[in-house]
């Protein structure tokens, strides 16, 4: 078990992060949010956890560019939802 202080606490907070494999795959668990990754390494499965941990919080994720959607096909213009209701999942 390890554990390590928050980027920019002062250390008077710990944070816990918990790892251990199990038959192939490394798990790493967070234990203040309860979000736990894996990966096929520990550096994976850390990594994973990072990225988890970053969502979970809200640290992470943004709105893609007008640019970035057209980069993949999706012409903005052309999708729009109108007077439709979106569907029940996305309520």
């Amino acid at each position: 078990m390890a554990s390590s202080t928050r980027d920019g606490d002062d250390g008077s907070r710990d944070a816990e992060i918990r790892l251990w494999r199990e038959d192939d795959w490394w798990l790493a668990e967070d234990v203040e949010t309860g979000v736990t990754t894996q990966g096929e390494s520990r550096e994976a499965a850390l990594s994973n956890l990072d990225d988890a941990v970053a969502l979970e919080r809200g640290d992470a994720g943004r709105e893609p560019t007008e640019a970035e959607l057209r980069a993949v096909g999706i012409d903005t213009e052309d999708n729009a939802t109108g007077d439709e209701e979106p569907p029940d999942v996305l309520d």
